[in-house]
């Protein structure tokens, strides 16, 4: 079992800035990946970043050169600094692991959810 635990979400005004943060626990031997996606009312859940064990990124177009996503490997967790906040941020943000665990299965698991909200 692995669990995903989020942090960092609020209400901020537009241009602000907010820090997410998630931390994996439970049986794992590895993390292959960790990243954020969200969820607006109405629509699809989307990726918004995404790091790889080796340190690789990909973000989505709309958030390039906003958020930054962070990783420490030994401590499983994941951070996504978000800076320059837009109306269109607001959403569910959920953390996202895909691990490989002490008995050798490669799972994907997912927070519960922490909401951001960008408004005035």
């Amino acid at each position: 079992q692995v669990q995903l635990v989020e942090s960092g979400g609020g209400l901020v005004q537009p241009g602000g800035s907010l820090r997410l943060s998630c931390a994996a626990s439970g049986s794992i031997a590895s993390t292959y990946s960790m990243g954020w996606y969200r969820q607006a009312t109405g629509k699809e859940r989307e990726l918004v970043a995404r790091i790889a064990s080796g340190c690789s990124t990909n973000y989505a177009d709309s958030v390039k050169g906003r958020f930054t996503i962070s990783s420490d490997n030994a401590k499983n967790t994941v951070s996504l600094r978000m800076n320059s906040l837009k109306p269109e941020d607001t959403g569910v943000y959920y953390c996202n692991a895909e691990i490989t665990t002490i008995e050798g299965a490669l799972v994907v698991s997912w927070g519960q959810g922490t909401q951001v909200t960008v408004s005035s």
